[in-house]
């Protein structure tokens, strides 16, 4: 039997490094309507809610088709404010109205290219692995952590002291390196026990996956917005199809 699921789009208001990003039109429509379109389409979820605290942003949302049952508070919603802080509230407060999701999935609007059939993918390897907490996106590293540095006053020490044979990692070709992989912001899939019973968003037993190109691209500033959109004219990466007419904001 499929276990009950629901999508957590977090789309707060306050981002600083692009003033409204989670709703700045990209390809004709916000940001954070792809995120939205990609959840209906995967057909995984028995909802998509967005988790705002903004109403402007929860209209956005509710036109391109996800719920937005509450609106998150301040102390849930700043800049420093921990996933898990954000993802137990919503849980507890659905649960409270009857509505009890086994699984929880985290699409963050700032990677648009996400796909609805990747979500698919991911729901599938989720499920085939009985014993995982979480499943979450990553992609391999472009900068090996084996050639960062800890800087300490006039001097500097290797962040990982580890050697390829008698040459230190910071030395040694990238190919003879262990591969090393990043998480992305793209998709985070995981069982709601563990965020109500271990405070965690991911648990100990976290399965890899591997996103596609482009799909785990995130947008997080100004050059990013505008590497996003060389992508789309290029048709490097392609947007989830959204057939509604864009959102009309009211000057």
């Amino acid at each position: 039997m499929k276990p009950s699921a629901v999508a957590f789009i977090p789309a707060r208001a306050g981002s600083k490094r692009i003033r409204h990003k989670n709703i700045r039109l990209l390809g004709g429509h916000p940001l954070l309507a792809y995120s939205v379109q990609a959840a209906l389409e995967s057909g995984v979820f028995d909802a998509v809610m967005c988790a705002t605290d903004s109403e402007l942003y929860a209209d956005v949302a509710r036109y391109y088709g996800a719920e937005v049952p509450f609106l998150r508070s301040a102390d849930i919603s700043s800049e420093h404010s921990p996933d898990i802080d954000w993802v137990v509230w919503m849980l507890k407060a659905l649960q409270k109205t009857g509505r009890n999701f086994s699984v929880f999935s985290i699409l963050r609007p700032t990677s648009p290219f996400r796909q609805g059939e990747t979500i698919q993918q991911a729901w599938n390897l989720f499920l085939n692995d009985s014993n995982a907490d979480s499943l979450r996106a990553v992609q391999r590293c472009k900068q090996h952590p084996g050639k960062m540095w800890v800087v300490r006053g006039k001097r500097m020490q290797p962040l990982i002291p580890f050697s390829h044979g008698t040459t230190p990692w910071h030395s040694s070709q990238y190919a003879v390196l262990p591969e090393i992989y990043g998480q992305d912001a793209s998709l985070e899939i995981a069982w709601s026990r563990v965020a109500l019973e271990q405070h965690s968003i991911a648990g100990e037993a976290i399965i890899p996956f591997i996103s596609q190109p482009n799909e785990g691209f995130d947008i997080n500033d100004p050059a990013d917005w505008w590497v996003a959109e060389r992508l789309l004219e290029t048709k490097e990466a392609r947007l989830p199809t959204i057939h509604l007419a864009p959102y009309q904001f009211i000057e």
